[in-house]
């Protein structure tokens, strides 16, 4: 697209050692957010000054050195994924880029986490795990922000089969994104939308 292009041009390039985790993440096929969803999660950290942050799925932790780096001098990031191997590799990077103090690894299953996770008044909670468990996640975190703290979910359009028609071929993930959508948009405790950059990005402000 010729907007798109454009954007990319007029932005600043990431920092060199983004970039290299983001080659990282292409060249060995592992999930990581579009470029202009981890500049998104950047300025809502600058936004918010946010000090505590919950992340649910780090892979190789792009998304979540996007944020650490945009952290204020006091902030944390809790990020929680089982892959220890994907992980490591995520602690590398953080310890090159010197925030690897300020970024909790947590090897376990989300769900298993949040039942015990112990922190309350979350500035940010950032969702990129499994899509079949996106509802249960939203519920559990929720009660967690603090009053005009956000919740941010990647992965709404699904590659564009979110906004087709259902069908009877449709795969567990793609039935649990719509069904999420509709959950996430309504949830009476949120101001939510969802704006089409990268694979869609839902926001949402606790106002409740």
């Amino acid at each position: 697209m010729r907007d798109l292009a454009y954007l990319t041009r007029l932005h600043r390039e990431p920092s060199p050692l983004l970039l290299e985790l983001e080659q990282h993440g292409i060249r060995e096929e592992i999930p990581i957010v579009d470029r202009t969803v981890g500049r998104l999660l950047s300025v809502l950290v600058h936004a918010q000054q946010a000090n505590r942050i919950l992340e649910l799925g780090t892979a190789y932790g792009y998304s979540t050195l996007w944020m650490a780096l945009a952290l204020p001098p006091a902030g944390r990031i809790w990020t929680i994924d089982p892959d220890m191997e994907r992980t490591a590799i995520a602690q590398s990077y953080f310890r090159r880029a010197g925030v690897d103090e300020r970024i909790e690894i947590i090897n376990h299953s989300a769900l298993e986490v949040l039942e015990w996770f112990p922190q309350r008044n979350l500035d940010i909670v950032f969702i990129d795990a499994l899509k079949t468990e996106y509802e249960a996640y939203l519920e559990a975190v929720v009660p967690m922000l603090k009053r005009s703290g956000i919740v941010i979910v990647d992965n709404l359009l699904w590659h564009g089969e979110s906004a087709e028609p259902a069908k009877s071929t449709d795969d567990a993930n793609t039935k649990a994104i719509r069904a999420f959508n509709k959950v996430f948009l309504n949830h009476p405790a949120l101001d939510a939308t969802i704006v089409p950059i990268g694979d869609g990005v839902g926001i949402g402000a606790r106002v409740d």
